[in-house]
């Protein structure tokens, strides 16, 4: 009796379901747009690192960054705000016009403040400075995005509520609401003291071009001379907190 009890005892325990294991952590897949190789393949470095993120595919223009997202199907995409066929802010339009509630997360060398806010009222979902931070910076953006939230700076949140709750009238002057995004980085370099052809080599533009974009700041602004100009430039900048580096 005693030998067939421990025959069944053995054949149940070899019928009986394994274990269950921990499932595998879901990597959420992220397409990074960026027209210079080496600092894709830097972004794509740091997130291979991370546990629940993967990187799905690459794209250096817009037209790549619309065609692979129809392909690829990313949870998240990583977006340069300079492109050579199109610029960031009207990438990220593009893509929620045909891709409804995809999470773009945007990037740039430039300081938060010129883009910050206009990528959240274009539908991006958050704004993370180049080089800005330690390496985990870009990773936790990507997750607070992932997670429904908004990704920017404390300080560039503070500013952002310090808007909200500005007098009625006031947001209406300000040049972030008059002025294209090509026109305030052409405003913030003059007001760091750079020079038209300087201006214009930085922004791959040739100097009449760049004295169009002072000529329509002026007008749009009401400020009659150069001078004028140059001022209102270097305060604008000093608000911002000084000059990007």
């Amino acid at each position: 009796m005693s030998h067939l009890e421990s025959g069944s005892s053995r054949s149940q325990r070899k019928l009986a379901p394994p274990a269950l294991r921990p499932a595998p952590p879901q990597f959420k897949r992220i397409l990074l747009v960026d027209d210079h190789p080496l600092m894709r393949r830097g972004q794509a470095d740091l997130l291979s690192r991370e546990q629940d993120l993967m990187v799905c595919g690459e794209a250096g223009t817009a037209r790549e960054a619309m065609e692979a997202i129809a392909k690829l199907k990313p949870d998240l995409v990583l977006v340069d705000m300079t492109l050579p066929d199109k610029e960031g802010l009207e990438l990220i339009k593009d893509i929620l016009a045909l891709h409804p509630g995809l999470p773009v997360l945007a990037m740039s060398m430039q300081d938060e403040s010129l883009y910050a806010a206009r990528v959240l009222r274009a539908g991006g979902r958050g704004y993370v400075m180049k080089g800005a931070g330690s390496d985990e910076q870009l990773a936790n953006a990507i997750r607070t995005v992932l997670s429904g939230q908004i990704a920017v700076s404390p300080r560039m949140s503070a500013k952002i509520l310090e808007s909200v709750a500005a007098p009625s009238g006031k947001i209406g002057n300000d040049p972030e609401t008059k002025l294209s995004d090509r026109e305030l980085e052409v405003m913030r370099l003059f007001g760091e003291g750079w020079s038209t052809d300087e201006i214009a080599q930085r922004l791959h533009l040739s100097p009449k071009t760049v004295d169009v974009h002072r000529m329509h700041i002026k007008e749009k602004l009401g400020l009659k001379a150069t001078p004028e100009f140059t001022r209102f430039a270097i305060r604008w900048v000093a608000s911002q907190g000084g000059p990007s580096v």
